[in-house]
C-alpha cells in the first residue's frame, strides 16, 4: 500500500466563509467554538439548513489536516443532533462538496446539514431567505443544544 498524496489547493482568504469568520460580513450562527462555526445557509434548500465549517483555512476535503477534519466532524454530528431536533426531522442529510465541478461553490471546506431528505429539497442558490426567519430558526437550533 502507498502513501496517500496530499493535494494543496491555495486558500483564497476573500471567500465568503473566511469573511465571515474575521467578521467582515454577518452571519447567523447557532455553535461556535475555537475550532469551527456553525450558521445558517442564507439560501436554504429547505428549512433548518444549516452549514458547519472549520475556522482553519483548508478548500476541500483533501486539503484539511486528518485531525482538523476528525474535529469537524466530530462537530458536525453535534450540530446535526440539535438541527433535527429543533427542526422535529424524522432524518436529516450531510453533504460535502469538492471542487466547483463537484458542486462546491465557496472553496473552503464545509459540511451542509439539511433536515429531511435531500431528495425534497430545493435548488441551492437559488432564494435567499427573510433574515429574521433565518433568526428564528437558528434560535430553535440553539435551544436544542
Amino acid at each position: 500500500m502507498t502513501d496517500a498524496i496530499t493535494f494543496a489547493t491555495p486558500y483564497d482568504d476573500s471567500n465568503i466563509f473566511a469573511k465571515i469568520l474575521r467578521g467582515e460580513i454577518p452571519s447567523i450562527s447557532v455553535f461556535e467554538n475555537d475550532d469551527c462555526l456553525a450558521f445558517m445557509d442564507i439560501m436554504p434548500q429547505r428549512e433548518g439548513h444549516t452549514l458547519v465549517i472549520p475556522k482553519r483555512p483548508a478548500v476541500t476535503f483533501l486539503d484539511i489536516e486528518p485531525d482538523s477534519l476528525a474535529n469537524l466532524i466530530k462537530h458536525t454530528q453535534i450540530v446535526a443532533r440539535a438541527v433535527q431536533k429543533a427542526m422535529n426531522a424524522d432524518g436529516f442529510s450531510i453533504v460535502q462538496l469538492n471542487g466547483s465541478k463537484g458542486g462546491q461553490t465557496v472553496p473552503h471546506i464545509h459540511f451542509h446539514i439539511l433536515p429531511g431528505s435531500i431528495l425534497n429539497a430545493g435548488a441551492h442558490g437559488a432564494i435567499p431567505s427573510d433574515p429574521e426567519h433565518l433568526a428564528k430558526v437558528a434560535e430553535k437550533i440553539r435551544n436544542a443544544f
